[in-house]
């Protein structure tokens, strides 16, 4: 799975039944919940509820509300075959067909089929509607859990993160990349983010990985830093970005970006409310999986 998403799981019944966030929204895992009728098969439920016409009409119906480049026109034959006995669906080649949104396949050890929690439900109910009054309490019950809710208030962080780290690379591609080489291209932004590197962590990504290397292969410098540093790399992102469009040379931006790092740590480090953040994130990562 994508590691910038939420992954949480709730039981339903006995049934570990796993939830992803993506961009907000709750998407439950239909592969646990057709494990419910099919443990050895679960693909088997979800191809044959998608056989039905109604249930054809129902996604369709779903994905003009919330999916502008949703292709209606493949949706109306797939709507017109439905609940013929030669009508075949799965999910991969629903989505592949008609850009759907609302289901999503995910392969590998770790992957499986997910539903907008909207398709979920009509999932569980064609399943069993007793299954489906169960997967719903726990569902709310899910959405009121505290843990839950500050985990998703922390990928909004990181979320945040990456725009910022989108505003850097703006003002790299924008201001510094038209003056290269095509060869110099293919290093000015791994060596920007060096600069920032060594600004506030007083190496390169490649020395923090000679010295690391039994972490080197799970992640980065930045992966493993601890939540002051990642603040402060948010902040001399946005900064350094500002003074690429002054055109400050790079040795002197170097300085600037140093002495910030080290001001801000200092003034950080102790300060009450970023301690009570830390608080919060350390939180969030000793519930990582929920169980109710």
């Amino acid at each position: 799975m994508n590691k910038d998403n939420i992954k949480t799981q709730m039981v339903v019944k006995e049934q570990k039944i796993g939830v992803l966030v993506i961009d907000g929204e709750e998407y439950i895992s239909l592969t646990d919940l057709a494990r419910y009728a099919n443990p050895e098969e679960p693909k088997i439920p979800v191809q044959t509820w998608m056989r039905n016409k109604d249930v054809i009409s129902y996604l369709g119906l779903w994905e003009k509300f919330n999916n502008e480049n949703f292709k209606g026109h493949e949706f109306v034959t797939f709507e017109n075959e439905a609940g013929k006995h030669s009508f075949y669906m799965s999910p991969q080649k629903w989505i592949k067909e008609t850009n759907a949104i609302g289901i999503i396949s995910k392969s590998g050890n770790n992957g499986g089929t997910f539903a907008h929690s909207d398709i979920a439900f009509e999932f569980a109910s064609w399943l069993s509607p007793e299954f489906k009054l169960y997967l719903i309490t726990e569902f709310e019950r899910l959405k009121k859990n505290e843990a839950y809710q500050e985990k998703k208030e922390w990928h909004a962080n990181r979320v945040l993160a990456k725009a910022n780290y989108l505003v850097h690379t703006d003002a790299i591609k924008n201001v510094i990349v038209p003056t290269l080489t095509e060869k110099q291209k293919r290093f000015i932004y791994a060596d920007e983010a060096d600069i920032l590197n060594v600004a506030l962590f007083g190496m390169t990504a490649k020395e923090w990985r000679e010295s690391n290397q039994d972490l080197a292969d799970n992640g980065n410098i930045r992966d493993y830093t601890d939540l002051l540093h990642l603040v402060i790399l948010n902040n001399l992102e946005n900064l350094n970005a500002e003074l690429i469009k002054m055109k400050l040379p790079q040795s002197e931006r170097l300085v600037r970006l140093n002495n910030t790092a080290r001001r801000q740590i200092e003034l950080l480090q102790n300060n009450k409310a970023f301690k009570s953040l830390e608080c919060i994130e350390n939180k969030v990562n000793n519930n990582l999986t929920l169980s109710m």
